[in-house]
């Protein structure tokens, strides 16, 4: 997905304020999974004057337009991504809290010859695994 959070917001006719613009511009700029806080205090660097229930409104919003996806990693945090992004799984840190994106044709197709062999046709899914990272000592 190459269009901006901005971009996206402006084809569907989303009014965007100065502040939204803030929101979305921190959005297009993390590369993580931030959650509405985070997002709260990267954007206060940008304009004090936003104040964390903007964020959740501005989240909210962009969520219901199909701008963001929750994504949740069992942590009690709703956490956001862009919306329409090639499909990829994530791998979550136990000990950090770090999320990996990755993408396995491998997986992928097994999840696929598993659900034929349950007689489903896969028409979507989440795929999160759960590690601690190996230390080569």
């Amino acid at each position: 997905m190459a269009d901006s959070i901005i971009k996206r917001c402006a084809g569907i006719g989303l009014r965007m304020t100065d502040q939204r613009k803030v929101i979305a511009m921190v959005l297009d700029q993390s590369d993580d999974h931030p959650d509405a806080e985070e997002l709260f205090a990267r954007a206060t660097i940008h304009d004090p004057k936003i104040s964390l229930a903007t964020v959740y409104r501005t989240v909210k919003t962009f969520e219901e337009r199909g701008i963001l996806e929750k994504v949740e990693f069992g942590d009690g945090r709703a956490r956001y991504e862009a919306a329409g992004r090639a499909h990829h799984d994530h791998l979550i840190d136990e000990n950090s809290g770090e999320v990996i994106e990755f993408y396995d044709p491998d997986i992928e197709a097994l999840q696929e010859k598993i659900a034929a062999k349950l007689g489903y046709r896969l028409t979507g899914h989440r795929m999160e695994l759960i590690g601690v990272k190996l230390t080569s000592d």
